[in-house]
């Protein structure tokens, strides 16, 4: 059983070392020259106005939070996509329940004014 899962335990072990490495690594080996002009806010070429730490409203953190939700969810969709024609209608009824819980999830959302961007 645990053999079935030590190529994917290798890549997360292989992938965590190596995304350490790399920080560490550009930590002791790369340039540390900071100036004023590039401390500064970077915004499109523009010239900065305000500080560049500001309130940011909730309302940008629940949309972002909601579509990062719902898009987890999709990602479903493939395995049970690849194994449709194994399970047969079983899948197909459990599929139907799980695209109306999020439609349901999504109207709610939608009628509560939560995709409103003003």
């Amino acid at each position: 059983m645990l053999n079935d899962y030590l190529p994917i335990i290798i890549l997360l072990v292989l992938a965590t070392v190596l995304g350490f490495l790399v920080l560490i690594i550009g930590a002791l080996f790369g340039p540390r020259r900071p100036t004023q002009r590039k401390a500064a806010p970077y915004e499109s070429g523009m010239i900065p106005y305000g500080p560049g730490t500001r309130r940011i409203s909730v309302r940008y953190y629940l949309v972002a939070v909601l579509f990062i939700l719902f898009d987890i969810e999709t990602v479903f969709f493939l395995p049970w996509a690849v194994v449709f024609r194994q399970l047969g209608w079983f899948a197909l009824i459990e599929m139907l329940v799980f695209i109306g819980i999020l439609l349901i999830g999504f109207v709610y959302v939608w009628k509560k004014g939560a995709l409103e961007w003003e």
